[in-house]
């Protein structure tokens, strides 16, 4: 933890009231560091950033040409999403396609992000479809069915798919596959922790928008669908749909669960990935909006539609200011 700094501060009547600490990584394609606060090398579960990348053995085999995927399915296997209608409709969709039941998905059920958040009350059947990460598990069975693998232990981090997905993340993020440590998801899927750095590399390679040698077209079908459907890769007032949208097509943004979110920048062939130790989300994404404006990547206007991922004013429930939250480190170049 020592390798931690002071990522964002907040402060109740002038006095510094919590502290939270993390780092960052900012990277281009050939994973170069370009910039970090704290240690960007520190290593981290990457959660929920990780789906584009869990994505890649399906799309480089043509999965989605083969199940006639949209790009608005595509976008969902790389999502969080809130389990919105617009969601669950996707969803249900790709295991049609796939001629797969609602039921093998393993992911597990949860009360929807949009009824957590108020935004309306709950459906009459809440199911595994409307869980977060169902998107990505209903891209785990199509992959599944394409290539005639077993469905009840998909998983299994020995199932042929889940090494597959070990293999090309490895791949994309620059290490040996056996070098990324393992641990089991919320949503019951196999995660992998590894240096934020790495994370970065391959969220630059993502972004990036050209041919890869290594994985072709990948990257740039991945990158297209989310930028083009910010709305399905997260929700209604989520972070990530702002940030997407705020990028106009540049950036390929991914949060994941307990602190972390990448940021890739198709125009600079670079990267980002805050890291919050103590998993604060507000906390997260003011570091952020921070990095963003340190890296000269907003222009005024964007500014302007982040300024309230910022989280500036803390404010009690009358909804009078007690408080403020400040950006409390400065990026650093390598010398």
């Amino acid at each position: 933890m020592t390798s931690l700094v002071p990522l964002i501060d907040t402060f109740r009547g002038g006095t510094l009231e919590c502290r939270h600490f993390g780092a960052v990584a900012v990277v281009d394609t050939q994973g170069k560091l370009v910039a970090q606060a704290g240690d960007p090398h520190w290593v981290s579960f990457s959660r929920s950033a990780l789906k584009a990348l869990q994505a890649l053995p399906f799309v480089r085999g043509g999965g989605p040409k083969l199940f006639n995927f949209t790009p608005e399915n595509v976008a969902l296997m790389c999502s969080s999403h809130s389990g919105e209608p617009m969601h669950v409709t996707q969803v249900q969709a790709m295991l049609d396609k796939a001629n797969v039941p609602a039921k093998a998905l393993q992911c597990g059920c949860h009360m929807p992000y949009y009824v957590e958040a108020g935004i309306a009350p709950p459906p009459d059947v809440i199911d595994e479809r409307h869980n977060n990460c169902s998107g990505k598990h209903a891209g785990f069975l199509a992959h599944c069915v394409q290539h005639g693998w077993p469905l009840n232990n998909y998983l299994a981090p020995a199932h042929s798919l889940q090494q597959a997905i070990r293999r090309d993340v490895a791949r994309v993020v620059g290490m040996e596959s056996d070098a990324l440590k393992l641990g089991i998801d919320g949503c019951s899927a196999p995660n992998f922790a590894m240096p934020l750095s790495a994370l970065a590399r391959g969220y630059a390679r993502l972004a990036s928008g050209a041919a890869d040698s290594e994985f072709g077209e990948s990257f740039v079908q991945l990158a297209e669908a989310m930028t083009s459907h910010p709305d399905l890769v997260s929700g209604s007032a989520r972070s990530d749909q702002a940030f997407m949208r705020a990028g106009r097509g540049d950036w390929v943004t991914k949060a994941g669960a307990d602190g972390i979110q990448a940021v890739g920048s198709k125009s600079r062939g670079q990267a980002f990935v805050v890291k919050i130790s103590d998993g604060n989300k507000m906390a997260v994404q003011a570091a952020t909006v921070a990095v963003l404006d340190q890296l000269g990547w907003l222009d005024a206007r964007q500014k302007d539609e982040l300024r309230a991922w910022r989280f500036e004013a803390i404010a009690n429930a009358k909804g009078t200011r007690v408080g403020e939250r400040k950006s409390a480190f400065t990026l650093e170049r390598p010398r």
